[in-house]
């Protein structure tokens, strides 16, 4: 038994996000399982990371997938992107250890947010960043952002509903980068929960507007309540940049 590993780059726009859903072809999982099934001539399910949300994109998604047959990668990864769209693109294949899986060997990710932080849009930018026209202080949002960094339960900074699972993560890294007008956020940690980056980054620009006090963090913390925290951006401006294994 083989066990491959697909590292994977995306535009999101036009998907539904990672996860396969039925028989919809607008997911990412979903488009590279059935060419693969039609390349192996068998079934194929591939294992990602996590989920990407609707819109969202990748630089560095990480699969996995097992199979019996006898399969040339350097041959499959040409035929797999010259039948797959455009905007998606396995850029490596490896044979990996059987008991490599993709999801449950994380240890950490990283991502970017983009902010387009002008009063006139970007017609290049459009779908790669959130246009957000509002005059921003990045020395009180880089504040903030030190906040944030370490070890704290994130459920407020979440979309979850309610889980027996922990919701306990840590952030290594959390920081802005200004190129002119485009801001770029870099989030680095041993896991995200559903939509927590996008809420973090509505905090930190209500913060960076002073629509909300920097000590909103702390409450937020504390009381463990999501509507105390900033609204959920859109995801155009999300990319998983890697993933990080053992």
């Amino acid at each position: 038994m083989k066990n491959i590993k697909l590292t994977i780059e995306y535009d999101g726009g036009r998907y539904l996000g990672w996860q396969r859903l039925g028989d919809s072809d607008k997911t990412i999982q979903g488009k590279i399982e059935h060419i693969l099934s039609q390349i192996i001539g068998t079934k194929i399910e591939i294992i990602g990371s996590g989920r990407t949300d609707a819109g969202a994109h990748a630089k560095g998604q990480v699969a996995n997938f097992k199979t019996d047959a006898t399969v040339d990668l350097a041959e499959m990864l040409t035929t797999l992107n010259n039948q797959l769209p455009r905007d998606v693109v396995v850029k490596k294949l490896e044979e990996v250890p059987e008991r490599f899986h993709a999801r449950y060997n994380a240890a950490g990710k990283k991502y970017s947010y983009y902010v387009w932080n002008e009063v006139i849009p970007s017609a290049f930018e459009r779908n790669y960043s959130f246009h957000y026209a509002e005059p921003l202080d990045l020395e009180l949002m880089n504040e903030a952002c030190r906040k944030l960094i370490g070890t704290h339960d994130f459920i407020g900074f979440s979309s979850l509903k309610k889980t027996k699972k922990s919701t306990v993560r840590t952030i290594n890294e959390l920081s802005i980068q200004q190129e002119a007008g485009l801001l770029h956020f870099t989030f680095v940690g041993d896991g995200f929960l559903y939509k927590m980056v996008r809420i973090i980054m509505g905090t930190l620009l209500e913060i960076g507007t002073g629509t909300m006090k920097l000590e909103t963090i702390d409450e937020v913390f504390e009381r463990k309540i999501r509507s105390d925290a900033g609204m959920t951006v859109p995801s155009q401006g999300l990319f998983l940049d890697e993933v990080y294994y053992k």
